[in-house]
């Protein structure tokens, strides 16, 4: 059963901007910290960046900050990756996936840690 579902991915141009959505379609993942991976073509999965149950905490990769911002909207069991300033580097397959643990007080970058992946949504920045 598909539990997280990945959406608002598509072709844009270098400088727009996106919303990502991740939406728990199962489980609810409401206590558990949520993460932003992506994976471009040819090259490994990354960490993204990260929120926790709560939304009090984020994390984010060096490359993002500032231009990417997580949020998450526990009523409505999605979770938000919102993109600013696109560039062509950010072209990748993005996924969602919730920490295996629940109540961790702050996210991590650490695949590994998290249990529950989404299928992915394509983002790409054309130049």
């Amino acid at each position: 059963q598909v539990q997280l579902v990945e959406s608002g991915g598509g072709l844009v141009q270098a400088g727009d901007s996106l919303r990502l959505s991740c939406e728990n379609g199962g489980r609810s993942f409401t206590n558990n910290a949520m993460g932003w991976f992506r994976q471009a073509p040819g090259k490994e999965r990354e960490f993204v960046g990260a929120i926790s149950w709560n939304g009090v905490s984020t994390v984010y990769a060096d490359s993002v900050k500032d231009r990417f911002t997580i949020s998450r909207d526990n009523a409505k069991n999605t979770v938000y990756l919102r993109m600013n300033n696109l560039t062509p580097r950010d072209t990748a397959v993005y996924y969602c996936a919730a920490d295996q643990w629940a109540y961790r007080a702050r996210p991590t970058m650490t695949e590994r840690t998290y249990g529950t992946w989404g299928q992915g949504t394509q983002v790409t920045v054309s130049s």
